[in-house]
């Protein structure tokens, strides 16, 4: 948990939430994890257990960027890793501090120090850029994913499909007792929806009045 008082919000997202906001299968997540290629930055030593791989949202984007060039440029694995290593060593951001574009399925960038646009790997100059430019529309897909049904509020919900089974806030994978541990540890209504953006007071004070009939 944060600070109560710090007005920055640290977002966190399951491998679900990602998969759904760039495209990237879950399973293609998970093997990008035992591989090395791309973790996230909230993993536990055991993976197999509930939550063990989070994603923070610089993650997502870096993720939006890698889908799109994997999966809708058709950039092969061995060509990504390779590019990984020589942009690390340019901008600590990687993916998503770097505008990139595709050129035969090749990926190339504006480079800083000779200011101009070059295929990473060779170095070669590069003349002319097709119109297959890496663009993130995290931000918008985001918004989607919190967009919830109006009825939902206020409501409490339980599936077995969600959140391994655990009573959540309707139409949210947030769960109960998140927002009731914020409350013990003395976070008010405004504190909680701090950390949980997509909640309203009525979430807040149905989920509070939910654990204390439970």
């Amino acid at each position: 948990m944060t600070d109560q008082n710090s007005s920055v919000i640290v977002s966190a997202f399951t491998e679900d939430q990602v998969a759904h906001l760039t495209g990237i299968s879950v399973r293609q997540l998970r093997h990008w994890d035992r591989t090395g290629f791309f973790t996230g930055a909230y993993v536990e030593e055991d993976r197999r257990t509930p939550f063990s791989r989070v994603y923070s949202f610089a993650d997502v984007l870096c993720l939006q960027v890698l889908g799109s060039l994997r999966n809708d440029l058709g950039c092969s694995m061995q060509h990504l890793r390779e590019v990984k290593k020589k942009l690390c060593l340019l901008d600590e951001r990687a993916w998503s501090g770097t505008t990139l574009y595709v050129v035969k399925r090749r990926v190339v960038f504006d480079d800083p120090l000779r200011k101009e646009r070059v295929e990473v790997l060779s170095g070669q100059k590069i003349l002319n850029i097709p119109l297959e430019t890496v663009r993130s529309g995290v931000a918008n897909r985001l918004a989607m994913l919190r967009k919830r049904d109006e009825a939902s509020v206020g409501n409490i919900s339980q599936d077995r499909r969600i959140a391994h089974n655990a009573r959540v806030i309707a139409g949210t994978r947030i769960p109960v007792r998140a927002v009731v541990a914020f409350a013990d540890a003395g976070y008010d209504e405004a504190g909680i929806i701090r950390e949980y953006p997509s909640l309203t007071p009525e979430d807040v004070r149905a989920a509070l009045g939910h654990a204390k009939v439970a």
